[in-house]
């Protein structure tokens, strides 16, 4: 059965929407894409060191042309680059150097799709521990990955994202993506575990947020086609849906 980490449900039950991180200066500059997507660039460099990074909620304050601030507010940034954001085209309502108040910020919620962003989903061998607070056991065989690319606890590269918009109670993997990894060891699968992107180690922990499910060919919280990994081997994960129950109880 799925469990859910103490991490996560608090993190779920308290967490406030509040800023992940802003750049502000003159070295801000708005650039309307015509067709292509919009931009902002940094002549700093600080999207990246600030914590921006893709599917963020992206908020202007402070340009010179108001349309830049009520027309790019809550939009969602497509790619960052140290010194380049992108977002929809369209929505920067005219190019222009900002000044020196700009404000350009990411704003971090308190849902599942913003708590796990960019995290992995893992597969051991053997029982599901009994808590998802519980130490990892039995061995690592599988990290799921964007494209099975290298996973770096704390960057946005590589990290497994869901779609924007839930629909009756589910959300589900970001269909732009490929769920996958390399089989790290041989044998068979008996859990899962989705962690965020904060580093993990699989130690015992009440503060990290955790889904943990079990395994199997049927009838299981992730059914596979075959349970037995095999080291070497890509695997694809390809559909992933939670959903929160109507009701509870009786």
């Amino acid at each position: 059965m799925l469990k859910f980490s103490t991490g996560f449900r608090n993190l779920n039950n308290g967490m406030k929407a509040e800023v992940k991180g802003a750049v502000v200066g003159a070295g801000l500059t708005f650039v309307d894409g015509g067709a292509d997507p919009d931009s902002i660039t940094d002549s700093g460099n600080g999207f990246i060191d600030a914590g921006f990074a893709p599917g963020d909620i992206l908020f202007v304050q402070g340009a010179t042309t108001p349309g830049n601030n009520t027309q790019i507010s809550g939009q969602p940034i497509l790619t960052v680059a140290a010194g380049t954001i992108t977002f929809a085209t369209g929505l920067v309502a005219n190019g222009e150097v900002g000044a020196a108040g700009t404000v350009v910020a990411v704003a971090k919620g308190g849902s599942l799709k913003n708590i796990f962003k960019d995290g992995n989903l893992r597969i051991y061998s053997g029982a599901q521990p009994s808590s998802a607070d519980s130490a990892f056991s039995g061995t690592l065989l599988i990290t799921l990955t964007e494209s099975a690319g290298a996973f770096v606890a704390g960057a946005f590269d590589n990290g497994l994202e869901f779609e924007d918009d839930p629909t009756d109670g589910v959300i589900e993997k970001a269909s732009a993506e490929n769920w996958q990894g390399v089989g790290v060891a041989d044998g068979v699968a008996g859990y899962w575990v989705f962690t965020g992107n904060a580093a993990d180690t699989g130690a015992a922990s009440t503060t990290l947020p955790r889904i943990m499910g079990n395994c199997g060919t049927s009838g299981s919280d992730l059914v596979m086609g075959s349970t037995t990994i095999v080291s070497g081997r890509m695997y694809t994960l390809s559909t992933f849906k939670l959903t929160l129950p109507e009701y509870y109880g009786a």
